[in-house]
């Protein structure tokens, strides 16, 4: 039984086999709050690592499958076959086993972005779910609490007309040319698993959908300017990106992978006619709050100001006990558990769509055409 006492949804796994750092955290997630059992998987495309990875997991021997596609009609034919998948999987595998088990009727947790190609997003959309099927995008950094509080404050009226955002994600880990024994970067840089875009759809797409879940503005335009600095390097590792929102707002976005003592620097920064938020990841159970003409205000997880339902729904322990990066991740898997049981409806406008999806893969199709373009603005209506 799950910690609430609900029966736990049978959960399979495409991607994440040994080594896979992403299927490990996915894994976790599933398990902090008992929501879930693994009880199947095709672990990875080689076969040999698929059976293995499954052993090491504890899955049943014929639960271990080497292909997406036998996993899906074996699973569906089953009495106890899986409810959820978790696709854990490179960018260019991320549509072929979404659309296989959505159409198999079973829910599907997918791992962002939501597609190689914009084309494929778009596909995604138009597919209907047998009985009812939902997707989750594992956007895991709306899960923060504070991240909620932000976009409950913002709805409040508490920044009034907001005039600028702005949003970073940097890291230092690509700065030099990766070996090819370093699978994450392999896959990170290389145009057919990834896509058009390198740091923009690894990093990129996340501080967007930050920006976008904690502000509610839309997106008008883009001014995009992507490199790669690494000499031979295909895809973009640092990115600029200027953005107009409808009523007249404006964003900044920067994402970079080669920033030289950046760790895993996601920051968002809000300003209003009236007050102005500020959050950075590597200490999310703070944020600034300040009102014009008042001194700041340091917000706490879980803190003396009140905390919004959207907040407090997932403040799991008391306040100066620090939640971060696997907890956030498990809250989506723990309310998607909700929605998936039909008890979700508080939750299901929290999590992210593949609406969302589809919109991330517009965003990083209009930057990469901006760039090539020489910068000038792009519509995402246009792409």
């Amino acid at each position: 039984m799950a910690e609430n006492g609900a029966k736990r949804i049978r959960l399979g796994m495409v991607g994440g086999g040994t080594g896979a750092f992403i299927g490990y955290v996915h894994r976790i997630a599933a398990r902090l709050d008992g929501d879930y059992d693994l009880v199947a998987g095709a672990l990875s495309s080689r076969p040999e690592v698929a059976k293995e990875s499954g052993k090491n997991l504890g899955l049943s021997e014929d639960r271990i499958y080497t292909s997406y596609e036998e996993m899906a009609r074996a699973e569906a034919a089953r009495p106890d076959g899986i409810q959820a998948v978790s696709i854990v999987t490179p960018n260019h595998m991320h549509f072929g086993p979404a659309k296989a088990f959505l159409e198999a009727g079973i829910h599907v947790i997918c791992d962002k972005p939501i597609t190689a190609t914009i084309e494929d997003a778009r596909k995604l959309l138009e597919i209907q779910p047998k009985n009812g099927a939902k997707f989750l995008l594992t956007h895991n950094y709306t899960g923060y609490p504070l991240i909620r509080q932000a976009r409950e404050l913002v709805a409040s009226g508490a920044l009034g007309k907001l005039r600028v955002v702005q949003a970073e994600y940097a890291q230092d880990w690509l700065t030099e040319a990766a070996g090819d024994d370093n699978k994450q970067a392999a896959w990170r840089t290389d145009p057919a698993r990834s896509g058009a875009g390198g740091a923009i759809g690894d990093i990129g797409t996340h501080a967007y959908n930050l920006l976008r879940f904690v502000t509610g503005l839309k997106t008008e335009a883009v001014s995009a300017d992507l490199t790669a600095f690494v000499p031979g390097r295909q895809l973009d590792d640092n990115v600029h990106v200027m953005l107009r929102f409808e009523g007249g707002a404006k964003g900044m976005l920067w994402a970079s992978q080669v920033a030289v003592g950046k760790e895993n620097g996601l920051q968002l920064r809000i300003y209003g006619d009236k007050g102005g938020l500020e959050w950075s990841q590597e200490n999310p159970n703070y944020m600034w709050f300040t009102e014009f003409g008042k001194p700041r205000q340091l917000l706490t997880r879980g803190g003396s100001i009140s905390v919004p339902p959207a907040a407090s729904m997932n403040v799991r322990i008391p306040s100066g006990h620090p939640e971060g990066y696997l907890e956030a991740f498990a809250t989506l898997y723990s309310q998607f558990a909700a929605v998936i049981r039909g008890e979700g409806s508080d939750f299901e406008r929290l999590l992210p769509t593949m609406a969302d999806g589809v919109e991330g893969m517009q965003f990083i199709t209009a930057s990469v055409k901006s760039s090539q373009n020489d910068s000038r603005w792009t519509r995402l209506a246009d792409v």
